[in-house]
């Protein structure tokens, strides 16, 4: 049985009102993966902006297995120290990860951000020597467009993402960099320039369901 485990930022957990990319993969699987699987994680909320904390669990639509681990402003300085525990808790045996923005923002540059993503995927593997593991790239997002410094940040860690990948993928624990959505819109695919609408939720949803098919056969292209 496929256990996922979604981990990311703000763009992941969501907010109230929002039916999440985490709600669109688990209804694209359902149609398109011919065996069992659950979205597991230690926590199920959504951000309340007006609480200004992850208490909601006002999502648009609440009926699907919401377990994640994801938190509004975390990264993969917050993920990494966490994140072994939550495999081994939650035996979750597919992590889809999002991680970066945060970290590049606020905590670290680009080389010291990749270092986390490297201790991430060692405390992942720590838990579960054959957990499985997408990576998504950071996504197009209002301060990359308008900073030229942290777009060239963003740039650089998007390629030791890529290096890290290949560095450490191995047949028993194998890593899939996803491809970002080559159509996303900051003003078409997102609500204020970084989190995702509708729209920007189902082009995050595809680009793990495409790398899942493509790198492993689960599932099906993304349709939406």
């Amino acid at each position: 049985m496929l256990r996922i485990m979604p981990v990311g930022d703000s763009m992941t957990i969501g907010s109230a009102g929002e039916h999440t990319w985490r709600y669109r993969i688990w209804r694209h699987l359902c149609t398109t993966y011919g065996g069992p699987f659950t979205l597991v994680g230690p926590r199920e909320t959504v951000y309340d902006k007006v609480a200004d904390a992850p208490t909601s669990y006002a999502y648009a639509d609440p009926d699907f297995p919401r377990a994640h681990l994801a938190g509004w402003g975390e990264g993969w300085l917050h993920m990494a120290p966490q994140i072994g525990e939550a495999v081994r808790g939650c035996r979750a045996n597919v992590l889809l990860v999002s991680l970066g923005l945060i970290d590049l923002g606020f905590y670290t540059n680009a080389e010291q951000t990749a270092e986390n993503a490297r201790r991430f995927v060692a405390e992942a593997r720590s838990a579960d020597p054959r957990v499985q593991m997408v990576l998504l790239p950071v996504i197009p997002n209002v301060r990359a467009r308008s900073d030229a410094d942290f777009a060239a940040q963003v740039a650089r860690f998007n390629e030791l993402l890529s290096k890290t990948t290949a560095d450490l993928d191995e047949p028993r624990s194998p890593l899939l960099l996803a491809s970002p959505p080559a159509s996303y819109d900051l003003d078409a695919d997102t609500y204020d320039g970084t989190h995702p609408n509708a729209s920007g939720e189902h082009k995050i949803a595809g680009a793990f369901a495409d790398a899942m098919h493509q790198g492993w056969g689960v599932g099906a292209l993304y349709k939406g």
